[in-house]
C-alpha cells in the first residue's frame, strides 16, 4: 500500500487497557483510542435511566450486528465487572457526551457529577477492536496509519425497533482491495463481540451512503486505486438510536474516543436474554 505513513508510535503506557483507563481517569487522555491496547476489545458507551433500559436491551439484543452488548452494570453501578475489576463508567473514557431530550448540550472527560442512582451502562462492541486482528492478519488499517478517527456514515439499512428505539445503521468505513476485503471478511466473521464480518463493500450508494469523502462522524480516509470501501456494523448506531428516542438524560462516549476493558476481542462475549436488574433502595 503506497502512499501510507508508518503507523504511529503509541505512548507505553498506551500498550494495556489499565495503562488507558488510568490516563483516561485523571484526565490526561482525552483523545481518540483507536490503536490502543492493541487486542484488547474496546467499547462503545450507553446510559441511560433504568426506566428507558428494558427497551433499550431489547434493542441491542434484536440487532447484534451493529449493538453487540458485552457489558451491562446493575441500575446504579458504575462498575462493569465483566470487563474488569476496576472499570469505571464515570471516569475511564477519555471524553463523554450528554444529551438531553435527543439533543447535545455537554461534552466532558468525567461524568461523576452527571451520574445517577437509576442509571444503567451498556457498554457495546466496537471495531476498533478488531484492527488488530486485521493487522496479526497482514491488513493495514488506513485511519490508524493516518493518525485519525474512523470514518463512520448513517447508512439506508434500517434496524429493527424495539420500544421507543429505532433508526437507521452506521457503519465504519476501512479501505481494502477485494483480495483483502476477502481476508478481512474471514477474521472479523470470528469476531461477534466485535461486530463480526462486514455488512458491505464496494458501492457506497447501495447502502445509502452519497459521498464516502464526508462522513457523519470521525474523519475521511485515503481510498487508493483498487481499493474498494468495506463497511462493518458500528457501535455508534445504538447512540443515534438512543437520541432519537430521546429520553431526558443520555450519556454516550464521543465517537472513537472509547472504553478499553481487560478482555481480550477473541474473547468478548455478547450477553444474553435477561432482564434489566431492580435498582437498589434507598
Amino acid at each position: 500500500m503506497a502512499n501510507i505513513a508508518p503507523t504511529l508510535t503509541l505512548p507505553d503506557w498506551a500498550a494495556t487497557p489499565a495503562g488507558v483507563r488510568a490516563q483516561a481517569r485523571q484526565g490526561l487522555l482525552t483523545g481518540n483510542t483507536s490503536g490502543m491496547a492493541p487486542g484488547y476489545g474496546q467499547g462503545n458507551l450507553v446510559i441511560l435511566p433504568k426506566a428507558w433500559a428494558e427497551d433499550f436491551y431489547g434493542y441491542c439484543q434484536a440487532n447484534p450486528t451493529p449493538c453487540p452488548l458485552i457489558g451491562m452494570t446493575e441500575p446504579g453501578s458504575p462498575l462493569v465487572p465483566m470487563l474488569g475489576d476496576d472499570v469505571d463508567l464515570r471516569t475511564d473514557l477519555p471524553r463523554y457526551r450528554i444529551w438531553r431530550d435527543g439533543v447535545l448540550v455537554e461534552e466532558c472527560t468525567d461524568i461523576s457529577a452527571h451520574w445517577q442512582d437509576d442509571f444503567v451502562g451498556f457498554v457495546l462492541g466496537c471495531s476498533l477492536s478488531f484492527e488488530y486482528a486485521l493487522e496479526q492478519a497482514g491488513l493495514r488499517v488506513r485511519h490508524v496509519d493516518e493518525g485519525k478517527i474512523v470514518p463512520m456514515f448513517r447508512s439506508a439499512i434500517q434496524t429493527r425497533p424495539v420500544g421507543a428505539f429505532h433508526g437507521p445503521m452506521v457503519v465504519s468505513m476501512r479501505p481494502y482491495t477485494p483480495d483483502e476485503a476477502r481476508i478481512a471478511y474471514e477474521v472479523c466473521g470470528r469476531l461477534p463481540g466485535a461486530h463480526g464480518a462486514p455488512v458491505h463493500m464496494g458501492d457506497p450508494a447501495a447502502i445509502g451512503i452519497a459521498d464516502v469523502t464526508r462522513p457523519d462522524e470521525g474523519e475521511p480516509t485515503e481510498i487508493l486505486p483498487g481499493e474498494v470501501p468495506v463497511f462493518w456494523g458500528c457501535g455508534v448506531t445504538p447512540q443515534a438510536a438512543a437520541i432519537l428516542a430521546k429520553p431526558p438524560l443520555c450519556i454516550t462516549h464521543a465517537p472513537g474516543h472509547m472504553l478499553i476493558g481487560d478482555v481480550r476481542a477473541e474473547d468478548l462475549a455478547l450477553l444474553g436474554a435477561t432482564s434489566i436488574p431492580a435498582a437498589p433502595h434507598t
